[in-house]
C-alpha cells in the first residue's frame, strides 16, 4: 500500500535569522558571561585588563590549566575524578628539571643548550607521567578502588616524591631551549603568528565545512548555509582577532636591544618588533585539536562517551571498561607532563609549589566548561574556555587588589555556580524533549 504525504497537515513555521544559527545556547551563555567579566575587570581597572599585555599574560598563565582540563573530561566522562594532576605536575616537573641538571650531563655529558637535552628530557617527563597514570588507573578499573581515594592519595603521594628527588630545592636554571615552551621566552613572531593564525582560520572554516557535509551525508538536517557561512566567519574572525591582539603587545626595546646585542648586531633606530604567539599556545592549540579528533573521530573516543553515558551497557557491548580506565588515565598522566614542560618553562626552573591546587582548577575549568559530574557529556573546547575563564578571574581580582583568600572563596564560590547552573540547564532540556 502507498502512502500519500499529507498536504493538509501543518508545516513547521519558519526559523528566525537567531534559530537558524542553531547556537549551543549554554557555550553562547558562558562566552557571554565570560566578555561581561573582561569588561567589568577592565572598567575596574582603568582599561589595564584588556591591553594586549595583559591578554598576552593571561594567555601563558591559562595554557597549564587548560592542558590538564582537556585530559579531566574524559576522566569525568567517565564518572571518575582526579585529584592528583596538581602533584602529578610537581613530579614530573622535578623529573625533567633533574635530568636537565644532573642526570643527563653527569651520566650521559649532555651540556644545557645542547640539541637533545630538551628532548630527552620531556619525553623522560612525558614516559613518568604516562606510566603513574596507568598505574592509577590499573588500581581503579582492575583492583575497583574508587578514583576519589586512590587520586586522594595520588595528591598527598606525588607531591612529596617531588620534593625528595630535588631535595626540596629549586631546580635551575633549565635548558633553553625548554625555557622557549614557557611564554615570553619562546614566541613566533609577527609573521609567523600570522601564518599560524591564517591556518587555523582555514582550519576551522573547514572543519565547519566538513562538519556540514556529514550531517548531510547522513541525512540530518543542517544550516542554511547563509548560517553556516556566518559562524565560519565568526570563527575565522575570532581567531585572527586573538592573533592580531598578541601580535599587538611589543617587545620592550631594552629587551629587544639585547636580543640584537646576542646576535652581534645592532638595532635599527626606531625599530619595533612584537611578541606575536607564544610556543606554549601552539603547544595548547596542538593537544586540543588532537583531544577533539580523538573524543569526535576515534573508537577510543566512542567509547569514552558510551561508557559515561552507561557503564553497564558499554560493558555487555563488549568494551573493556577496565583497560579503558587505565588508558584514560595514562592520558591523563601524559597531560600532566606537558602542563609541567610549560608551567617550569615558564617560572625558567622548578620550585616545590609547582601546581599547587591546580587539581581543583582543573576540575572547575571542566565542570565551568559543561563537563557533566553525572558522566556522558563533555567538550574539549568548553573545558579551554573554562580555564580562561577561571584565570580571568583570578588575574581580574588580583589587578583590583582582592586578598588571595578572598579569590579563593569566590572562585570556590563561581565553581559552586556552575554545578548548579549546569543541572537546571540539563533539567530544562530533559523537560522540552
Amino acid at each position: 500500500m502507498t502512502h500519500t504525504p499529507d498536504h493538509g497537515a501543518a508545516k513547521p513555521a519558519p526559523k528566525g535569522a537567531l534559530a537558524s544559527l542553531d547556537l549551543d545556547t549554554r557555550l553562547l551563555g558562558m562566552i557571554g558571561a565570560f566578555v561581561v567579566l573582561c569588561l567589568v575587570f577592565d572598567l575596574m581597572t582603568g582599561g589595564r585588563f584588556l591591553t594586549p599585555r595583559n591578554i598576552f599574560n593571561l594567555t601563558i598563565q591559562t595554557v597549564s590549566v587548560a592542558i590538564m582540563a582537556t585530559g579531566m573530561v574524559f576522566i569525568i566522562v567517565c564518572r571518575h575524578i582526579d585529584l592528583s594532576v596538581g602533584a602529578l605536575l610537581a613530579t614530573c616537573s622535578a623529573a625533567m628539571a633533574m635530568m636537565q641538571t644532573v642526570v643527563l650531563p653527569h651520566y650521559l655529558g649532555m651540556t644545557l643548550g645542547g640539541p637533545a637535552l630538551w628532548i630527552v628530557a620531556i619525553l623522560g617527563g612525558v614516559v613518568i607521567g604516562t606510566a603513574i597514570g596507568a598505574f592509577q588507573g590499573w588500581m581503579i578499573g582492575y583492583l575497583t578502588i574508587p578514583a576519589f581515594i586512590v587520586t586522594l592519595g595520588g595528591l598527598l603521594i606525588w607531591r612529596n616524591v617531588g620534593w625528595y628527588m630535588t631535595d626540596g630545592q629549586t631546580i635551575g636554571p633549565l635548558d633553553p631551549t625548554f625555557m622557549m615552551f614557557g611564554g615570553t621566552n619562546g614566541t613566533l613572531g609577527v609573521e609567523a603568528s600570522w601564518g599560524v593564525g591564517i591556518l587555523c582560520a582555514l582550519g576551522a572554516v573547514l572543519a565547519l565545512w566538513q562538519a556540514r557535509r556529514r550531517k548531510r551525508k547522513h541525512g540530518f538536517s543542517v544550516k542554511p548555509v547563509w548560517a553556516e557561512l556566518t559562524m565560519m566567519g565568526l570563527a575565522a574572525g575570532a581567531i585572527l582577532g586573538f592573533v592580531a591582539i598578541l601580535n599587538a603587545y611589543e617587545i620592550p626595546p631594552r629587551r629587544l636591544a639585547r636580543m640584537f646585542e646576542a646576535r652581534g648586531e645592532v638595532m635599527p633606530e626606531g625599530y619595533r618588533e612584537g611578541y606575536g604567539l607564544p610556543v606554549s599556545v601552539l603547544v595548547l592549540i596542538v593537544v586540543a585539536v588532537a583531544m577533539t579528533l580523538i573524543a569526535r573521530r576515534t573508537r577510543f573516543g566512542r567509547y569514552i562517551f558510551a561508557t559515561g553515558g552507561n557503564p553497564d551497557a558499554a560493558e555487555l557491548s563488549g568494551v573493556n571498561t577496565r583497560l579503558l580506565t587505565v588508558k584514560i588515565f595514562a592520558l591523563m598522566g601524559a597531560l600532566c607532563a606537558i602542563s609541567a614542560v610549560v608551567a617550569s618553562a615558564r617560572l625558567s626552573n622548578h620550585s616545590n609549589d609547582i601546581g599547587t591546587l591546580d587539581e581543583l582548577r582543573v576540575i572547575a575549568a571542566a565542570v565551568i566548561g559543561g563537563t557533566a559530574l553525572s558522566g556522558g557529556i563533555g567538550t574539549i573546547y568548553g573545558a579551554i574556555l573554562g580555564a580562561l575563564v577561571m584565570q580571568s578571574l583570578q588575574s581580574g581580582m588580583a589587578m583590583i587588589g582582592v586578598d588571595a583568600p578572598l579569590q579563593n572563596i569566590v572562585v570556590g564560590a563561581v565553581l559552586v555556580l556552575a554545578v548548579l547552573v549546569d543541572i537546571l540547564y540539563r533539567r530544562r532540556a530533559e523537560g522540552t524533549r
